[in-house]
């Protein structure tokens, strides 16, 4: 579903583009001029049944050991081990859940990639434009899944640096955000293998 919106508090000439996925939502931020600053957001949407499940378990647990400690008279370090289990069970599933990935483009500077948490905390990293050689969509294969990511070719590294560390966006998604940085970098796009 493409979405075209206008900018919360702004007036219609600052259009807001998106895409919506059963997973994510691609929003295209165009509130400034196009040659200043490029803004686009990967938002997850995250499901309210995993973090049901998790709280559930882990009550379940607790409710168990409680009721072995009192009914049937176990040590107390039972309700402890469940306790300290409860909380590894939490951490792990849900772990720092991920609001949103952005990409800040300003091509007289650099790329801006951002990871926005729930919890509020914001880690970004920039990534100068004369460093960029190439950004390509690359196709990753496992044994358990396939998934498309895009990352950067950067200048005098031997790693790349992926431009969604956390989300794995679908390849229709990402195609946006290629072509952006693209046009940016003064990549050629011809040149630059994806598939769509």
């Amino acid at each position: 579903m493409v979405i075209f919106l206008c900018a919360p508090g702004a007036s219609c000439s600052s259009l807001l583009f998106g895409i919506d996925n059963h997973g994510y939502t691609y929003v295209h931020d165009q509130k400034y001029s196009s040659e200043v600053v490029d803004i686009h957001h990967i938002v997850s949407r995250s499901s309210n049944a995993k973090y049901f499940f998790v709280y559930t378990t882990t009550l379940l647990v607790l409710a168990c050991a409680l009721y072995l400690y009192a009914y049937k008279e176990k040590s107390i370090s039972l309700v402890y081990c469940s306790f300290l289990f409860d909380i590894f069970l939490v951490k792990s599933l849900l772990g720092k859940p991920i609001k949103k990935e952005s990409v800040v483009i300003m091509p007289a500077f650099g790329v801006q990639l951002e990871t926005h948490y729930v919890s509020g905390k914001v880690i970004r990293y920039f990534v100068p434009i004369d460093k960029i050689l190439k950004p390509v969509l690359i196709e990753c294969v496992t044994p358990v899944t396939c998934y498309w990511t895009l990352s950067l070719i950067i200048r005098g590294e031997s790693e790349m640096v992926l431009v969604f560390k956390n989300l794995r966006p679908p390849v229709k998604i990402l195609v946006h955000v290629w072509k952006a940085l693209c046009a940016a970098t003064g990549s050629n796009e011809e040149t630059c293998a994806h598939a769509e």
